[in-house]
């Protein structure tokens, strides 16, 4: 074998080895997700850049307060990013007045940008299943979230990780703030 054959053959390889690395990350690491809307104003922005972790959750369960990451429609490309309010086995319910219950006690919560306006199907009790999670986008008034039945619970095989670090705009770049962040 030549020398220039041998040189074609060796960087061949070594491409093919970034790239099978390259596609483990993205598949079992984490992945870039852009932020599409205003559903979790004021924590993220339409069009932030966000590296999302998708390890964590294989070693827990999602905490009350995580920003997760779940498509749309199952099997879908496109994404949600929404955080946890209800947790398995928990009652979520939504009172006229837009104040969250879980288990008949006012969630105490700061991440909502303003008073809910229509508190969806919560305006009955919902009782969440060993494995389901209730949603809601930070911009409570402008979110298509668990309240809404095309969205409805979420379950834990579905979401596909947490937020986990905003890349972009540079200006904003840091840590998603997640439950038990100060």
């Amino acid at each position: 074998m030549n020398d220039t054959l041998k040189e074609v053959l060796k960087t061949s390889i070594y491409f093919l080895c970034l790239l099978i690395i390259a596609l483990l990350i993205v598949t079992f690491v984490g992945q870039r997700t852009i932020v599409d809307g205003t559903s979790m104003e004021n924590t993220l922005s339409d069009k932030d850049n966000l590296i999302v972790d998708k390890i964590s959750y294989r070693f827990h369960d999602p905490e009350r307060f995580d920003v997760v990451v779940f498509p749309y429609e199952k099997k879908s490309r496109n994404y949600f990013i929404k955080r946890v309010i209800g947790l398995p086995g928990e009652t979520v319910y939504i009172d006229e007045d837009g104040n969250i219950f879980i288990n008949d006690v006012l969630l105490e919560e700061d991440y909502g940008k303003e008073k809910i306006k229509d508190p969806g199907i919560a305006i009955e009790p919902i009782v969440l299943g060993e494995d389901e999670f209730f949603v809601m986008g930070d911009n409570r008034n402008d979110s298509f979230d668990s309240r809404f039945r095309e969205v409805g619970n979420i379950k834990k095989k579905d979401i596909i990780g947490r937020a986990w670090l905003r890349i972009f705009p540079f200006k904003k770049f840091g840590f998603v703030k997640h439950a038990g962040d100060k």
